[in-house]
């Protein structure tokens, strides 16, 4: 492990800590160890594949950089417009890999957990780092730089991983108005109807305001997925979805909870 990635596991592991603390003190069931140890277990898979993922992520970007319409400067101002692009593109990505079957099936791992905590934001899925490259790779031909989306996009998913707790309440009027937070995102992972296919954004809850998708808390919220638990296992919790998928017998919960297959 590098020096950045030695201090993010640091830094992930004194955040833990204060939740755990604190669910403590509060006498909450936030965590439960056989579910950590899978979150944990599906993230170092994660930290072990990350070198031949980015060196795939960076192949994919660099057969459409040539083909730029308009490369843009190397400014502050540039780099503030490819985090908006990527923030905005990384909506779709998440949107859509609720409503398409085949990206459901890589994205349900992070969905299903019955619990919610920081353990929760690190659950994912290992294939889907070799699919979600294709579909960032259009904006470069924007004249996005591939490091700077790279870099857009992890930016995004730091500030997400602190969206993954049910110790910061309701923000009141700051609620819905430009940034995620920690309420937008367990709506997000709630499996009420009310909750189903909402919050997609990733930093910006303002994507979700202006695409019709914003849902605030308005009650308890009930975590993982209406198709059943999973287990504890990290091999099935990553492979079962699109095992189940290959064999024609996967079905999208809020499928199930109509009552009709995908």
């Amino acid at each position: 492990m590098d020096g950045i990635g030695l201090r993010l596991l640091v830094l992930l592991l004194v955040f833990v800590a204060a939740e755990s603390a604190w669910s403590a003190l509060r006498r909450r069931r936030t965590y439960n160890l056989r579910d950590s140890l899978a979150n944990v277990a599906i993230s170092v898979g994660n930290n072990l594949l990350r070198p031949l993922s980015l060196a795939w992520k960076y192949v994919v970007f660099s057969w459409v950089e040539p083909f730029q319409v308009y490369p843009l400067p190397d400014t502050g101002w540039a780099f503030l417009v490819t985090f908006l692009i990527a923030d905005c593109a990384y909506y779709w990505y998440h949107r859509l890999s609720h409503e398409i079957p085949i990206l459901w099936t890589m994205h349900h791992t992070h969905h299903s957990s019955p619990w919610m905590n920081l353990t929760t934001a690190v659950r994912l899925n290992w294939i889907a780092n070799f699919v979600s490259p294709f579909f960032f790779a259009p904006f470069i031909l924007l004249g996005v730089s591939p490091e700077w989306m790279t870099a857009s996009l992890a930016l995004g998913l730091f500030y997400q991983f602190l969206l993954h707790t049910d110790a910061v309440p309701p923000l009141g009027w700051f609620e819905g108005k430009l940034l995620n937070t920690p309420s937008a995102h367990r709506v997000h992972h709630g499996s009420n109807p009310v909750y189903i296919d909402r919050n997609y954004a990733g930093a910006l809850i303002l994507w979700d305001r202006l695409f019709g998708t914003y849902q605030s808390e308005v009650e308890p919220v009930r975590y993982g997925v209406t198709s059943g638990f999973v287990g504890h296992n990290p091999l099935v919790i990553q492979l079962a979805p699109l095992w189940k998928y290959l064999r024609g017998e996967w079905r999208r919960e809020k499928d199930v909870m109509r009552g009709r297959p995908s």
